[in-house]
């Protein structure tokens, strides 16, 4: 049963989410402080291990309309139970490991 699962399509992604990841996406391709920060966020996704945890006190640096896009991003992680590559976005966040974890190669 739990392979079916694992090979069924991904869930829908709302136009929501869908904005919400997009905007966080071109902000981790920025050189700022909150650009690390969103980037570690979505690296904590896309790889734990190797890309490392996301420290929840990081937010406080953060203007309130990232951390909204944060918070739904978060939710479609736990509501579709997939890594972002199964979403279509693999160039992306392999790109935001060139940026922010040069250290683990490609």
């Amino acid at each position: 049963m739990l392979a079916a699962a694992a090979e069924a399509p991904p869930p829908a992604i709302t136009s929501e989410e869908v904005a919400a990841l997009e905007r966080l996406l071109a902000h981790a391709r920025r050189d700022s402080g909150q650009s690390r920060v969103v980037a570690d966020f979505l690296l904590a996704w896309w790889n734990t291990g190797s890309c490392g945890a996301f420290d929840l006190t990081s937010l406080w640096a953060l203007d309130t309309d990232i951390v909204a896009d944060m918070t739904t991003v978060f939710g479609l992680a736990g509501r579709v139970h997939r890594y972002p590559d199964s979403l279509g976005y693999e160039a992306e966040f392999r790109a935001i490991v060139r940026t922010w974890r040069p250290e683990l190669g490609d």
